[in-house]
């Protein structure tokens, strides 16, 4: 990662400073997961590993203690075994991870003699219960096992100290060298979409589209933040379809919704298209529809707007336009709401962008609507999904199997919302003219 030692020491000496003093924090990285039998799904390391260390290792622990008032960071890691990296890989070793921003590097293998030497000198543990049995376990006796000098003298840790809220809400905020990767995950992101969108023709199967798109990620260096969504026709009207496996029809819309990551910051984007390169006028109106709401929650992605302002704005507009098209009583009581958009538009308008696709941090304190801040990424993605299948509701003739969602990726500056993927075509006309070679 591009990061400065010195912004992941400092993430690290911020986040203990949450924390009373005689404390220690213990960050597993991600487990290896197994896919079935001997075959494991790649390897991802852990959002706040990366964060307060940038190590892309696997079964490492980061260790950071404070006692009487000094900061120090230890990082066990694996050590090297010719015979496991004949097999699956070189590995960096001690030697190798000592130009990683901690104080210390150590064995895995000397982990659990380390807390325990640690274990008197402490009060708290900020740790995650169930992330690894071994530490689990050590956690537990540290803090409720009764011993004779325990009870004689009340040595040794009290309480265990659940670190996320603290790592949540400095997450939520992206220095300048978190925001360069961003946006380099929203450009090659962009380069993928307008990639599609260019090869797109009748007769291709959702997949191939996939293939495009993915490939495009790993041509510029970078790979899938999420598994993508490429869904034609009525597949568009759900919300998290997966099969990507249709034959697309002259006529089809086609939805991808597909992100990567740079650095371990993910990008998230959604383009919908008529794969025959012109809309049809029904689909011209839901389409205008859905990209005149997101143009108004953008504008309200604000420093000091709260952060359901968006959503109400894309609401309205939505109401707005879908009484004018007829789809929804203009006399009803509560147009934006479950009774009126809502069935038509079920999901919220965004969510935190960073790390993780559907990044850390709360939208509510103490039951209010938290405000837009400098730095605060999010995503805005309003749609309209009209199902022929359903049978719940009456779907108009008109409408039916259309379904449309527009997304990008919004960072909160004090000059206004700045959109990190604009360079992807979302008026008609480009996207037209841009399928069409013109």
């Amino acid at each position: 990662m591009g990061t400065p030692d010195d912004v992941y020491v400092r993430r690290q000496s911020t986040l203990m400073d949450s924390f009373d003093d005689q404390s220690i924090a213990i960050f597993p990285t991600n487990s290896s997961m197994t896919r079935s039998r001997d075959v494991h799904y790649p390897f991802r390391a852990s959002s706040d590993m990366l964060y307060l260390t940038g190590c892309e290792q696997e079964e490492c622990t980061l260790v950071i203690t404070k006692v009487e008032g000094v900061i120090s960071s230890t990082l066990f890691v694996q050590p090297n075994d010719t015979l496991q990296e004949i097999w699956t890989g070189r590995r960096p070793g001690i030697e190798g991870s000592r130009s990683l921003p901690v104080d210390t590097v150590d064995s895995n293998e000397n982990l659990l003699d380390f807390l325990n030497k640690m274990k008197d000198s402490i009060n708290s543990i900020a740790y995650v219960m169930g992330e690894k049995k071994d530490l689990d376990k050590w956690v537990q006796d540290a803090v409720y096992t009764e011993t004779r000098a325990r009870q004689k003298s009340g040595i040794g840790p009290k309480r265990i100290t659940d670190p996320r809220p603290y790592l949540s809400e400095l997450r939520l905020r992206k220095d300048s060298h978190e925001l360069e990767s961003m946006q380099k995950a929203a450009d090659i992101a962009v380069k993928a979409h307008i990639e599609a969108m260019e090869k797109a023709t009748p007769d291709m199967n959702e997949c191939e589209f996939q293939g495009i798109i993915e490939g495009a990620f790993l041509t510029h260096g970078s790979h899938w933040s999420y598994p993508s969504i490429v869904a034609g026709g009525d597949n568009a009207t759900i919300l998290h379809y997966h099969a990507n496996d249709a034959v697309l029809k002259d006529g089809d819309l086609l939805l991808i919704d597909a992100g990567c990551e740079v650095d371990g910051y993910a990008s998230d984007v959604t383009r919908t298209f008529p794969v025959s390169g012109h809309f049809t006028e029904p689909q011209r109106e839901i389409y205008q529809t859905v990209l005149d709401a997101q143009r108004a929650a953008i504008a309200a992605c604000k420093v000091g707007e709260q952060v359901t302002a968006p959503n109400d704005a894309a609401r309205r507009v939505l109401s707005e336009h879908l009484i004018r098209l007829g789809v929804i009583d203009g006399a009803m009581d509560e147009p934006t709401g479950p009774d009126g958009v809502g069935l038509w538009f079920m999901h919220g308008i965004g969510h935190w962008l960073g790390l993780d696709v559907h990044d850390v941090g709360i939208y509510s304190i103490d039951s209010s609507s938290r405000v837009f801040e400098p730095g605060m990424v999010i995503t805005i993605e309003p749609g309209l999904y009209f199902a022929s299948w359903r049978t719940d509701v009456h779907v108009p003739e008109r409408y039916a199997g259309i379904g449309v969602r527009i997304e990008d990726d919004i960072l909160i500056t004090n000059d206004g919302p700045v959109n990190l993927t604009e360079a992807c075509p979302v008026e008609i006309d480009d996207i037209e003219a841009l399928m069409n070679g013109d």
